[in-house]
């Protein structure tokens, strides 16, 4: 399964009636150029659940950071960093 199927599924698992109208993912560009996703954690299970924060910069383009905060897993990236920063949320998720 590919991680943005994933993404949906896990998106559409969390929709009750309730929770989409003031929760949910948002994924947006930087002006640096690079990606911000925002995933509500509120009233789900992952709300509490500890994450290690993740900073890899390894180029002027190529770098994520994510962290959890407020009951959210934020991440940011470069621009071809989307797909790694899904995918750390996913492992996040599984673990």
């Amino acid at each position: 399964m590919s991680l943005l199927a994933w993404i949906q599924g896990w998106y559409e698992q969390r929709c009750d009636g309730e929770w989409e109208h003031t929760e949910g993912i948002t994924i947006a560009t930087l002006d640096n150029p690079g990606w911000r996703i925002d995933i509500s954690l509120i009233d789900t299970e992952y709300e509490n659940k500890e994450f290690e924060s993740v900073e890899d910069y390894r180029t002027e383009d190529n770098w994520i950071v994510c962290e959890v905060k407020d009951g959210k897993f934020n991440g940011a990236g470069g621009p071809l960093n989307l797909e790694e920063i899904i995918k750390v949320f996913h492992d996040w998720i599984l673990s």
